[in-house]
């Protein structure tokens, strides 16, 4: 039996007739073993009978990892921790980009001993816009979020994001710049100035009212989420500022809440290179809006067992 990911009921936004990567398809690793009882899974009695699931976990964390073999274990750690410690019922879905290295051989390893993790699979490598979406979208929890495989906002933090989620809002992103005091480790001035240009040039551009669009640090409703990433098209770094905006566009309610930081020196982002194409990602985001593709339905995701 696999859990099983379908769309089939409209809930108000996107391509319709998008074909939805689900668990234990092609592109996904999400087998029968995977499918352990406790921590929000479902539970042994369901798996014997094929039965209904009798509690999906509440929270589905997901992380896009490319060539994370020597950081996701500690990483995992971290974030298994803070899960137990806090007793949360939750999920880890680990999305590896089309890795060269062993990435997915470290995250199966891993989660023999953590049954709260499982591994997604890229078919190839697609950026952390691809990842994210494919992760969120697979997720089973109620309250959906990601973070960056750095895990440069521990993970204790997506407390504030899950209280303003309970407090009424949709979509609750982490914000770097509300609170500069918490950030424990800055990145070097160059990065700081690009960074502040580029998300003011954002908010000009896009309309976005936000202190900070960029941190990797974001949670949402289920229904918030669905929505959001269906109709999501910008695959790499600028994919940020995209889902902001069709969340606005379609009546969301974000709220940014302040996050402590700590800049990772390792960070593969080039702000050169990158930053060009983010800008031009920027201007296909409102053409994409010019031509309506943020209006059209989308589906709601089921969660079943197959």
């Amino acid at each position: 039996m696999r859990i099983r990911a379908i769309a089939d009921q409209q809930v108000g936004g996107s391509a319709p007739g998008r074909k939805l990567n689900r668990p234990g398809a092609p592109g996904s690793v999400y087998d029968g073993e995977s499918l352990r009882s406790g921590h929000g899974h479902l539970s042994k009695r369901a798996l014997e009978e094929g039965g209904g699931v009798e509690q999906y976990p509440k929270y589905s964390i997901v992380i896009p990892a490319y060539n994370e073999s020597a950081r996701i274990p500690a990483t995992l750690r971290s974030v298994i921790d803070c899960i137990r410690a806090r007793g949360w019922s939750a999920e880890v879905v680990v999305v590896n980009d089309g890795s060269r290295d062993n990435t997915a051989a470290v995250v199966r390893e891993f989660a023999e001993t953590a049954p709260e993790v499982r591994l997604l699979e890229n078919p190839t490598n697609r950026g952390k816009g691809y990842s994210v979406r494919h992760g969120i979208l697979q997720a089973l929890g109620d309250i959906v979020m990601f973070t960056d495989a750095d895990l440069s906002s521990p993970m204790d933090e997506a407390e504030g994001l899950f209280a303003a989620i309970t407090g009424g809002a949709d979509i609750a992103i982490g914000s770097r710049w509300l609170a500069t005091s918490r950030q424990t480790h800055r990145q070097p001035l160059y990065r700081q100035i690009f960074g502040r240009c580029f998300n003011l040039l954002t908010r000009m551009v896009m309309n976005l009212p936000f202190a900070d669009t960029q941190c990797g640090f974001k949670a949402f409703t289920r229904p918030a989420a669905q929505t959001v990433f269906q109709l999501q098209t910008i695959e790499r770094w600028g994919f940020d500022p995209e889902i902001l905006f069709i969340a606005l566009k379609r009546g969301y309610q974000i709220r940014e809440v302040p996050v402590s930081w700590a800049h990772d020196a390792r960070t593969r982002i080039s702000y050169l290179r990158d930053g060009m194409q983010m800008l031009k990602e920027l201007a296909i985001v409102r053409w994409n809006a010019l031509l309506g593709r943020y209006s059209g339905p989308v589906h709601a995701i089921q969660r079943e067992i197959q």
